[in-house]
């Protein structure tokens, strides 16, 4: 006999969601297509809901071209920035499953993380504050196996993920994305590692996806709010509360602070 999986829940007038994230973005997108989706203070440029998918889905293209797809894992090592939010939701939309890493790991927390999550594309920040992460990244490559691919923030390997991305196929997304389930699994977050080396958590659409759309329900979260989040994307307050809460209700994210190297992202001024 096999194993099925169970669904336990409470006694609730709102009905969980069965959405994966990427069809619950466009859900949205559809309805709130020039409400603003996202603005990045720090970066001076702001997106709709129609821009916003569609930077989504050219990178969610660019993955597949680079031969990312279902399951496998990708991980994201940047402070607060809208490429970090373009890389939460075009994972999801092809099912690969979004790495965490805190901005402050040293090298040695780093290498234990991409072994131990089994990361193939790491998408990292050329650096932040005192740290020198594309040194950091070099110094431990050698000895992760399954890493193939770093792609840095602001450089040609990043605008090359975009421009394969632009010349993609979006019948390929919509068959990437119509073969995923709310159940699969799509993020890892590991704990603080207090009493040893970090424990990943691995969380699916229909976990984080129904935790922020509670979390937005319970503030009455409408298209009219936008929302500030200057807590960290790497944890489930800034990505889950934070995006997912917004985009399940058509509100505005609004990063105050974060990334300042040149404007790599794709969007318009103002």
């Amino acid at each position: 006999m096999t194993s099925q999986p169970s669904y336990s829940s409470g006694i609730s007038t709102i009905p969980l969601l069965g959405d994966t994230i990427g069809d619950n973005l466009d859900r949205t997108a559809a309805r709130f297509a020039e409400r603003e989706a996202l603005v990045d203070r720090a970066a001076g440029k702001r997106w709709t809901y129609g821009q916003f998918v569609e930077v989504v889905n050219q990178l969610a293209l660019g993955l597949l071209d680079a031969d990312m797809g279902k399951g496998d894992r990708v991980g994201i090592w940047a402070p607060n920035c809208a490429e970090w939010a373009f890389v939460q939701y075009a994972t999801a939309k092809i099912g690969a499953i979004m790495v965490n890493i805190n901005p402050a790991y040293r090298t040695h927390e780093l290498a234990y993380v991409l072994k131990q999550a089994g990361i193939t594309m790491l998408v990292a920040a050329p650096k932040f504050k005192t740290s020198d992460y594309a040194a950091m990244i070099e110094e431990v490559r050698g000895d992760c196996a399954d890493l193939r691919q770093v792609v840095l923030l602001g450089s040609a390997e990043w605008d090359s993920l975009l421009a394969r991305g632009s010349h993609g196929d979006p019948a390929d997304l919509a068959a990437a994305q119509a073969n995923l389930s709310c159940d699969d699994a799509i993020n890892i977050q590991y704990t603080s590692g207090t009493t040893g080396f970090p424990k990943g958590a691995t969380l699916s659409h229909h976990n984080i996806l129904n935790n922020g759309y509670f979390v937005g329900e319970g503030c009455r979260y409408t298209e009219e709010d936008r929302i500030c989040i200057p807590v960290p994307y790497y944890h489930c307050f800034g990505m889950t509360m934070g995006n997912l809460a917004a985009t399940s209700h058509g509100a505005c994210m609004v990063l105050p602070a974060g990334l300042r190297s040149g404007r790599h992202a794709q969007g318009r001024a103002g």
